[in-house]
């Protein structure tokens, strides 16, 4: 016979205080300090009892509700300058009431995001979904996993991939050609004739790599205005044009 059990998770220590004052229907005004320590220490003990990691702020807010129990047990009230009898839950009451007011307007906007969603004819990201899980029957799939069996699936995984023999392979192919070489070549064939069309340089070795690194030659020798571009005859052809030096006047 199993047993599960289930804790509700809270986005703060805040949140928690305030799922205990509406659980016990209690006063905000008058907080019973005592019992909501008690409680709250509670919830963190059974945390830790089920080894999930207590965030920080829980811990220091349970410090805060210790101190503020301890200063209510003094036999003498602190009093302000004024000579009244101060309050140990004062800042925590008022801290409480601005965090229910902006909760309150999280939720109220939330609301208003659902049904601002609900009412979009196209790109309904939560309509989708939806739709989806119905079709696939996601859920379904999702209720018969658990820890173990994803725990199986990643050692089955794990031994597979130590136990095969074929590894994966990178080949790096250096290339017979760069750059700076495909520019030589460019000024070269430049230099016997005023124009040459690129389809000369492509019927000089038509291998694609080298077409590639020649068009690059040409370019880096257009931007360094050693070279013209003209537009030619044909299909995406143009002519390679020597730049002819200024005269100095």
């Amino acid at each position: 016979m199993s047993f599960e059990i289930k804790l509700p998770l809270f986005e703060g220590p805040f949140d928690l205080m305030l799922f205990f004052i509406e659980r016990d229907e209690l006063d905000i005004y008058d907080i019973p300090i005592s019992k909501i320590t008690n409680d709250f220490l509670e919830y963190i003990h059974q945390l830790e009892k089920m080894e999930i990691e207590v965030a920080s702020d829980f811990i220091l807010f349970a410090a805060t509700l210790m101190k503020i129990k301890s200063r209510m047990l003094l036999p003498r009230p602190e009093l302000n300058e004024k000579g009244e009898e101060v309050d140990p839950r004062e800042e925590l009451i008022r801290n409480l009431l601005e965090y229910k007011k902006y909760k309150s307007v999280i939720e109220e906007m939330a609301q208003m995001e659902s049904l601002r969603l609900s009412k979009e004819k196209r790109g309904n990201l939560a309509q989708e979904l939806l739709e989806l899980s119905k079709n696939e029957d996601v859920e379904a799939e999702m209720q018969h996993v658990d820890l173990y069996k994803l725990l199986k699936v990643f050692q089955k995984c794990m031994a597979r991939l130590a136990s095969r023999v074929d590894e994966t392979k990178h080949t790096v192919i250096q290339y017979p050609y760069t750059i700076e070489q495909q520019k030589d070549f460019v000024l070269e064939k430049i230099s016997f004739k005023k124009q040459v069309p690129f389809e000369e340089f492509i019927q000089f070795n038509p291998e694609k790599i080298f077409v590639i690194y020649t068009f690059l030659a040409i370019l880096e020798l257009l931007q360094l205005s050693l070279v013209t571009i003209i537009i030619g005859d044909g299909y995406n052809n143009f002519w390679v044009e020597k730049t002819e030096p200024i005269a100095a006047a």
